[in-house]
């Protein structure tokens, strides 16, 4: 195991100390000046499209199709995760506090490139096994015609399939184990992690049974009660230490360009790593270029590939502007930092410091919901790939290799989990974000079109 960290560890230098940084970042800077900050111009506009016609009763659409409210709400329940608890954790363990500029500021252009996965998927999905379906995939194969793309459409799918469906989903129930295994410990109570990645198999078992009509139906409510109790969670403990938040702020812009001035000089953190857990934590966490949230919004019953596209923008806002956020600062102004922990344990020692006894409870709590949606979510995606790769028999064995796959995270190493994860993560964008850039004219035209 520790050889196997080693190798990926070093591969995760490779992608996301110089190719992956630019990728992803360049295309967000490209996008938002072709489009002319369109994050900014247009989201009044994106917020209408998200919450204009809220409803939770489990509308149903046409061959597999969700209303754009619950193609938002699948695509923010991929989004929100552990990535939101204890991604945040281990950037700011990993890069410092200065590593949450950098998450911001690629979540700011990652907002221009979300628009363009949604409007893309959108304009080129189709209906395929009596299912309308669309994603990176549909529009790969528009951009580059012939071999190329059929290739680069094949590797994307793969990347995908391992990324988020097998590693991906065991650093969710790797979480989950982790939460549960701190509250345990504290309360000095012997349950071991693998019976946590039992329940969560079991349960997960039966959502993906259902398809896609349960899976909205599920995630369209799961979304806002989570989402709601963890910001008022969040809110009390940063309130309760309101006079922080001003150093907080500091340690974050300073620690982006000086990180040592925060941290000591022992800290050894230099302003790349703080760049690299930034953009590494923050794709995890929003998924803006990586691929992934497109495939829910094909399925939208969107007016325009444009519209749907405002309304992806705010799904990357709520997760890193708002989720992540209430995460940095709540760890941040407790002082947990100085406490040696990382990742879950971090944040959960945040809320204690606040809460008391029910702030790990609390955190394993949330997490448990957010990292279930997100199973849920990045077993979705993986399964339209199944199925454009397998058929749809294929998409069977898919989803019972998942269930391994999130029982055996349980139990594994949270350093190996994390760094399998970041790699394959890396390897989904590079196809994506090659077609994003060659079919620029095709979204600036959609948008052009739509004013």
């Amino acid at each position: 195991m520790e050889n196997l960290l080693t190798l990926v560890d070093s591969a995760n230098s490779v992608l996301w100390n110089v190719i992956l940084i630019v990728l992803l970042c360049g295309t967000g800077i490209y996008y938002t000046i072709r489009l002319k900050f369109i994050q900014i111009r247009k989201f009044p506009e994106g917020l209408k499209h998200v919450f204009g016609n809220l409803n939770l009763n489990g509308e149903k659409g046409n061959n597999g199709e969700m209303t754009p409210f619950q193609s938002v709400a699948t695509a923010i329940a991929a989004q929100v995760g552990t990535g939101n608890l204890a991604g945040a954790a281990t950037a700011l363990v990993g890069g410092g506090p200065g590593a949450i500029f950098w998450m911001w500021l690629s979540a700011f252009f990652g907002m221009a490139t979300i628009y363009a996965e949604a409007t893309l998927a959108q304009e080129y999905k189709t209906v395929e096994h009596g299912e309308v379906t669309g994603g990176p995939v549909y529009y790969i194969h528009a951009a580059f015609k012939g071999t190329f793309g059929k290739v680069l459409g094949v590797l994307f799918s793969i990347f995908i399939i391992l990324a988020l469906g097998f590693m991906g989903n065991m650093v969710q129930s790797n979480s989950i184990g982790a939460a549960f295994a701190e509250v345990f410990a504290a309360r000095n109570i012997n349950i071991p992690a693998i019976a946590i990645g039992l329940v969560l198999a079991v349960l997960t078992g039966f959502i993906f049974v259902g398809g896609t009509t349960r899976l909205a139906a599920v995630v369209e409510k799961i979304v806002p009660i989570m989402a709601g109790i963890y910001i008022i969670g969040s809110l009390v403990v940063i309130l309760l230490n309101i006079n922080s938040i001003p150093t907080a702020f500091m340690q974050i812009i300073v620690g982006a360009f000086k990180p040592n001035a925060v941290l000591g000089g022992a800290a050894g953190i230099t302003v790349r790593e703080a760049i690299r857990y930034g953009v590494a934590r923050g794709l995890f966490s929003n998924e803006a270029g990586m691929g992934s949230t497109p495939h829910a919004h094909a399925r939208a019953t969107a007016a325009s590939p444009h519209d749907q596209g405002l309304a992806a923008m705010i799904s990357v806002f709520i997760d890193t502007f708002i989720i992540l956020n209430l995460t940095v600062f709540s760890i941040l102004t407790t002082g947990a930092m100085a406490s040696g922990k990382s990742g879950t344990a971090l944040t959960q020692y945040a809320f204690s410091s606040v809460l008391g006894s029910f702030g790990d409870i609390f955190i394993a709590v949330c997490l448990f919901f957010f990292a279930f949606s997100t199973i849920l979510g990045w077993h979705f995606f993986g399964a339209i790939n199944v199925k454009h790769l397998f058929g749809q028999k294929g998409t069977k064995i898919y989803s019972m290799l998942v269930v391994v796959f999130i029982i055996i995270g349980s139990t594994l190493k949270v350093d190996l989990v994390w760094s399998l994860a970041d790699f394959f993560n890396g390897l989904m964008v590079i196809p994506n974000a090659l077609a994003l850039l060659a079919l620029s004219g095709v979204v600036v035209g959609i948008s052009k079109k739509a004013k």
